[in-house]
């Protein structure tokens, strides 16, 4: 890893193939589990069976709560193909998970030891995420991040000060910040405040390799800074069975007609009518963007002509990491 700069597991915009750019370009990739196979991102960075992958796969609580009962639970699938990481995400207790990473390490004959990764939005989540969760990466969330999150959750740049000083100097978990990070200078500024790295979402969705489609692409370049809108609407009418988010999470995308419906005050069946219809017919009024506020601060998708010829894949997602490293270093270079 040489630059500071970590993709978030976004559920439905990472995959395989950005995180094994990212990570192929210098940062820590993650995927979302369930979302794509390990073994594509091992062929793609041609990585040997039974060697670590650089890069991590990011879980969410809830459903873990009903996977973990399987016969084949995902954690082990996961930690199976040796990934570099695992990210945890939104549950109140996601220690009894957390654990089950540390014994399935506990048995292996190499000695790999997988990095814990935790999304925590207060002091108190990151006490607990530290002192009794044995977590090794802590991801201080603000309340800017697309996608879902804590409802509770203090502006990022509020929150990363408050939990890093609830550890003794040079003590505690490496503390990463998220939430509407989409320059090269937010990156430094949370690098001068103390964290260890940024966690990166949205950015990363103007990408050739995210899994959003060039109509929602599209709808991301034309979104300004206010563009989004948080809320269970979105959750509400894509119904996904099983859903169970924790009380006081919601979250935030791209704010469209499913907002509009919400706020005219159309009923819950209405508006899953209105979604499917839409669906349906891939009308982009009514599709759920997960975004977070950082997404006015990109007008361009990627790649770039460069001497009258397209870039590779690769080339684009290394211009990007090193495009915001620069524009970090230049930051705290020039204060």
């Amino acid at each position: 890893i040489s630059s500071p700069i970590a993709l978030a597991p976004m559920a439905f915009g990472s995959c395989a193939a950005l995180a094994a750019a990212v990570s192929g370009a210098g940062g820590f990739g993650f995927i979302p589990a369930g979302k794509e196979n390990l073994q594509s991102v091992r062929k793609s960075l041609s990585i040997p069976d039974g060697e670590v992958i650089p890069v991590g796969v990011g879980f969410i609580n809830w459903i873990l709560d009903i996977t973990e009962a399987l016969d084949e639970p995902l954690i082990h699938v996961a930690l199976a193909e040796k990934p570099k990481a695992l990210w945890f995400a939104f549950g109140p207790d996601m220690g009894r998970h957390i654990q089950s990473v540390r014994d399935y390490d506990a048995k292996r004959s190499d000695g790999h030891k997988t990095l814990v990764f935790a999304i925590v939005s207060s002091v108190e989540m990151a006490l607990k995420a530290a002192n009794e969760w044995g977590v090794d990466v802590l991801v201080a969330q603000g309340i800017e991040a697309g996608g879902h999150g804590a409802t509770y959750a203090p502006p990022l740049f509020s929150l990363l000060p408050a939990i890093l000083a609830a550890f003794p100097p040079g003590q505690g978990p490496l503390v990463i910040g998220a939430g509407g990070v989409s320059t090269g200078a937010q990156v430094a500024a949370l690098l001068t405040l103390g964290a260890s790295g940024a966690a990166v979402g949205t950015r990363f969705l103007f990408t050739p390799e995210s899994i959003y489609t060039d109509d929602m692409k599209a709808e991301l370049v034309k979104a300004d800074f206010g563009a989004t809108a948080r809320g269970m609407m979105f959750d509400e009418v894509m119904a996904v069975p099983g859903c169970n988010w924790p009380e006081n999470h919601d979250g935030r995308a791209l704010s469209n007609e499913i907002v509009t419906d919400s706020q005219k005050g159309l009923s819950l069946d209405e508006r899953q009518r209105l979604f499917n219809e839409a669906t349906t017919k891939g009308e982009v009024g009514r599709t759920v963007m997960w975004a977070g506020v950082g997404v006015g601060l990109t007008k361009e998708i990627k790649p770039a002509a460069v001497s009258n010829r397209p870039w590779t894949t690769s080339q684009v997602l290394t211009s990007m990491i090193r495009r915001l490293s620069w524009n970090c270093i230049q930051t705290l270079s020039n204060p």
